[in-house]
């Protein structure tokens, strides 16, 4: 417990994820010692006593699990309109409450990660980590050599651009294995739906270093401690050229968009002047032959 960061206690004692530790203690919800504490860094000491509200918090034995998620499931730990989550496959031998790291869509199957760790679990959960991640697509059309190209190449979204690392299309057309790190959400969904495809089927078969060969649809088990260790050793890749040149043009594109969107607002609030009317070009009137 000593030189422990109050977020980090909060979240491995099963209350909440680590998130929602850092929001509870900013709102004055978690006590040390009696008093409030709002600083989620505040390092905890041996004698320290960590409250939530009147029960007292304490961290519990970690617990890494790889699960096969079956389609008809929320990846959350409840659901304020009762519909099935992931917490309804585990038994009763888990005792310590997890969390999901990501998630998968309801319609979405395949391998996911959930522990009580917060460390890792903010660690693969960032985008900076780059995780790698593989899926397996089954269309009801066939995907066309254009279609493969333009999904490698890049593509815009509504919430910006979107392009796979790789792609292998087998004898079935209908079929692709698609490797990508972003994280966003339903973003292999939206790529095809935006290039006219409908998503059958679409199966997660690699999360990082994690696959579910041998755990069955539903199923679950306790992850090895060589599988662990992987995970707690995983560094981000480093990106490649054609990565950060797409940023930079994504960057590009923008700064240029929001020069315009200054330029016409400042146009529309400055007032129009009125221009003086040309007089004619000759001899001017004499001011005394006028009087006269």
């Amino acid at each position: 417990m000593e030189n422990t960061r109050l977020n980090v206690y909060v979240s491995q004692s099963g209350l909440c994820s680590r998130r929602k530790a850092d929001e509870l203690i900013k709102a004055g919800e978690i006590t040390v010692n009696h008093w409030p504490e709002t600083n989620p860094a505040y390092q905890l000491q041996e004698k320290d006593t960590v409250r939530h509200g009147k029960v007292v918090i304490k961290p519990e034995a970690l617990t890494y699990i790889v699960m096969n998620k079956p389609e008809g499931y929320i990846t959350t730990m409840s659901d304020e309109f009762k519909r099935p989550t992931i917490v309804d496959l585990l038994d009763s031998t888990i005792k310590n409450r997890v969390f999901p790291v990501g998630r998968l869509d309801y319609n979405t199957t395949g391998v996911l990660l959930l522990t009580n760790d917060g460390d890792l679990a903010q660690k693969l959960a960032h985008p900076s980590s780059m995780i790698e991640k593989v899926y397996r697509v089954t269309l009801k059309e066939e995907v066309t050599p254009e279609t493969c190209l333009k999904l490698r190449t890049g593509m815009y979204l509504k919430d910006g651009p979107a392009r796979v690392d790789s792609l292998y299309q087998g004898q079935d057309k209908k079929i692709v294995r698609i490797t990508i790190h972003s994280g966003r959400n339903r973003i292999i969904r939206r790529m095809f739906e935006a290039l006219g495809y409908t998503v059958k089927r679409l199966e997660r078969t690699i999360f990082a270093t994690l696959s579910a060969k041998d755990v069955p649809l539903g199923g679950w088990r306790l992850l090895e401690p060589r599988e662990i260790k992987k995970l707690q050793d995983f560094q981000p890749p480093k990106k490649s050229a054609k990565t950060e040149a797409l940023k930079k043009r994504v960057i590009a594109i923008k700064k240029s968009a929001a020069r315009k969107s200054s330029a016409s607002k400042f146009a529309a609030r400055r007032p129009l002047r009125k221009r003086k009317t040309p007089t004619k070009v000759g001899r001017t009137p004499n001011k005394r032959r006028q009087a006269k």
